[in-house]
């Protein structure tokens, strides 16, 4: 599982959320085997955004602090490319008649955000009018934000149910005057639920995990994202006990406004859907168990939102069952 926390143009603020959609995907639910765990997770995404998300990182990044009336002609890229470690440990003693795991989500990565904009209006009602015209390119390399994780697994025959709780603590690299950043600027908690239909006889599996975002208010920019909603989605075949293909999708919906004395765009909800394929290998490591799993996402019905499209590739290693099955595998 990987939280990303960048600001690669992600929609609330300025087009950033805490909740990187495609975060959960095939097996999410089922079981893990006890004891200790890592991942190590590669991610890219390539996203465009129009005139709304590029004025909306262009506010705070200008210190713009009275109303803009106007017209905006403008385009905003963003390139991002992150990797994660993940150790987790799971506990073999049950906890609420579940399969209890925390973990520590660790990221590092380079992000790169560019804006071409013309401008044209005034500053309040009444005031002078103006142009502004140019462009302006920002890059930054380095330590995101840690994420905390902890959840719960239930399983009975074909049907698996896990719980979770996460959130961010803002201590990767952060500047409210950098269309560029690695952390977010804030803290947020984010809880959800899902559910796995797996059947290892036919090899069939659907996952759908359903979360919500509580956001905090950014102290730098006092600026106070609304609550965020969004499904993870995956679909799979098991041809053999190692090859898994199938698809994943991600319903990403802003479900209140953004606010605080910042916010100087409006409630700003954002929305963007997003589908693609993905193929998974199981193989053994020595006593250890290796999974490699490529999923890959396009984008869709944004608005508020920069869409393009991004890739995952998972690394994991964990100990292996007695009696091997690619039911203890988790796609994240």
């Amino acid at each position: 599982m990987a939280l990303v926390c960048s600001q690669a143009a992600r929609a609330d603020e300025g087009g950033v959320s805490f909740w990187i959609p495609g975060l959960y995907g095939s097996l999410a639910a089922t079981p893990q085997v006890p004891g200790w765990s890592v991942a190590t997770i590669y991610y890219h995404t390539s996203v465009t955004g129009g005139p709304d998300v590029a004025f909306a990182r262009e506010v705070p990044v200008g210190r713009l602090t009275v109303n803009f009336t106007g017209n905006i002609n403008t385009n905003l890229k963003a390139d991002a490319d992150f990797g994660f470690a993940l150790p987790q440990y799971v506990f073999a003693q049950p906890l609420l008649g579940g399969q209890a795991a925390v973990g520590l989500l660790v990221p590092v990565g380079n992000n790169r955000v560019g804006v071409d904009a013309l401008l044209t209006g005034n500053l309040g009602l009444g005031g002078p009018g103006f142009t502004i015209g140019g462009s302006r390119t920002d890059d930054a390399t380095a330590g995101g934000d840690l994420v905390p994780l902890a959840s719960l697994r239930w399983n009975s025959g074909v049907h698996n149910w896990m719980t979770y709780v996460t959130g961010d603590i803002p201590v990767g690299f952060y500047n409210s005057t950098q269309l560029a950043n690695i952390g977010i600027g804030h803290g947020a908690i984010d809880v959800g639920g899902g559910y796995t239909y797996f059947n290892p006889q036919t090899g069939h599996e659907f996952s759908a995990v359903l979360g919500f975002t509580y956001n905090f208010t950014n102290p730098d920019t006092q600026y106070k994202n609304g609550v965020d909603m969004h499904l993870d989605w995956g679909a799979s075949q098991f041809l053999t006990k190692q090859w898994q293909i199938g698809l994943v999708g991600y319903i990403y919906d802003q479900l209140s406004c953004d606010s605080g004395s910042g916010d100087r765009v409006g409630c700003f909800e954002s929305r963007v859907f997003g589908i693609g394929p993905q193929i998974g290998y199981i193989f053994p490591l020595g006593d250890l168990q290796g999974y490699l799993n490529l999923k890959a996402y396009g984008e869709f019905g944004d608005e508020h939102r920069p869409d393009g499209w991004n890739v995952w590739l998972t690394f994991a290693i964990s100990p292996s069952r007695p009696t091997a099955s690619p039911s203890r595998l988790i796609t994240k």
